[in-house]
């Protein structure tokens, strides 16, 4: 990508610690979107889990409602419904109405389900949620293209399905699919054209992950007739920012061991390794994670933008690791510092700013002379009216 605009989002599970008041942590969840709204974020996306007491979101879609009545402009999207565990007619639909209740803000990703205890609380074998993630996600794309849908599988039975509203964003909403481990869903992806988020951090060797990924997602949609823009790939990475490192490393004391205990105890991957002594020290180190100042981030984004070819946003994983007032500060940081180096907000201020100062010997003598111009004029005139009278 020749100097691309990286649109700046994050990635909202929510992780919120058992110490908490769980009501308090959903409306903190809604002051962070307002808050990212103001910072003129591009969007955020809200995942969907059902057990495990860390992530407590269950409905995306209501969340992003509640949301959408308190912002302006931040796009926002489900980070990410769980295919296999609604229908897909019924979901279709109600993304549509979502679609007009945002006025077109509103975006569809998807995915099979992280949590395994998810799937085996409703009856689902976890070896079957990517095979249900592609069956329930082509009638989804159907419907949303206006088509009228029979199908039956050995979980629905769509019979004469046809969505009652357009949707209200033309031709459709904005789609996208998880991928994180598996190929799946880089192949789902870019099968039928649409965005692909990959999570999971943006470490060294899960970059490559990712990459391989987005290259595959290329391939197979270039033989299905798409044509792939890197503008639709998300990556999804963990960031701190403080005024100083040590700052920033003293803030997300308040929260990552918490953090890392929840993926190694309920979670189906651990981030951080359980014989990790210092958890904050692996994260820099390892490239997991920028914890750090402004600069350092810029230097971690372009690491990151150009190890795998461009992207188009950048999503910060909202992991609560440092408390709401340093929170809301690192965003803000982000906001002002990071993103207009990837956006080339600034360059024209530069460029214009060193126009004058180039120039400023030149132009002081012209306005100067102009000054002088004037008080000579001026002069000229009261000696001529001195002289009429």
């Amino acid at each position: 990508m020749n100097e691309p605009y990286l649109r700046s989002g994050i990635f909202l599970a929510p992780f919120h610690n058992h110490d908490e008041n769980p009501t308090l942590s959903m409306e903190r969840d809604l002051e962070l979107i307002e808050h990212l709204d103001r910072l003129n974020y591009h969007e955020a996306w809200i995942g969907e889990h059902h057990s495990g007491g860390f992530e407590i979101i269950a409905c995306p879609e209501m969340f992003i409602a509640a949301a959408a009545q308190r912002t302006k402009h931040i796009r926002l999207g489900t980070g990410v419904v769980s295919l296999p565990y609604h229908n897909p007619f019924m979901l279709a639909d109600r993304m549509v109405q979502l679609d007009h209740m945002t006025r077109g803000r509103a975006m569809f990703g998807v995915g099979p389900g992280a949590l395994v205890h998810d799937a085996l609380k409703i009856g689902i074998d976890p070896g079957d949620q990517r095979v249900m993630m592609e069956e329930s996600f082509d009638i989804v794309v159907r419907l949303m293209k206006g088509e009228v849908v029979n199908q039956k599988t050995d979980w629905f039975n769509i019979t004469d399905a046809k969505l009652q509203l357009r949707p209200y964003t033309r031709p459709t909403m904005e789609l996208a699919v998880a991928a994180a481990r598996s190929p799946s869903g880089g192949v789902l992806a870019g099968r039928y054209g649409v965005g692909m988020l990959s999570i999971g951090g943006t470490a060294p060797a899960q970059m490559e992950r990712h990459t391989a990924n987005w290259n595959l997602y290329e391939e197979t949609a270039r033989a299905n007739g798409h044509t792939p823009n890197r503008r639709d790939w998300r990556v999804v990475g963990f960031f701190h920012v403080a005024e100083t490192r040590e700052q920033a490393r003293k803030n997300v004391e308040f929260g990552v061991k918490q953090f890392a205990q929840y993926f190694r105890d309920v979670a189906t991957f651990p981030i951080i390794p359980g014989d990790v002594g210092d958890p904050i020290e692996w994260l820099i180190e390892t490239g997991t994670a920028c914890i750090g100042t402004p600069d350092d981030a810029v230097a971690y984004v372009d690491r990151l933008m150009k190890g795998s070819g461009g992207f188009g946003v950048l999503c910060e994983l909202a992991q609560n690791w440092a408390d709401w007032e340093a929170t809301k500060r690192h965003y803000e940081l982000m906001a002002r510092f990071v993103h207009p180096k990837f956006q080339q907000s600034r360059e024209l201020l530069v460029e214009s700013y060193n126009y004058a100062t180039e120039r400023h010997v030149e132009f002081g003598g012209q306005a100067a002379a102009a000054i002088q111009k004037a008080i000579d004029r001026h002069a000229e005139r009261a000696g001529k009216k001195e002289a009429a009278e």
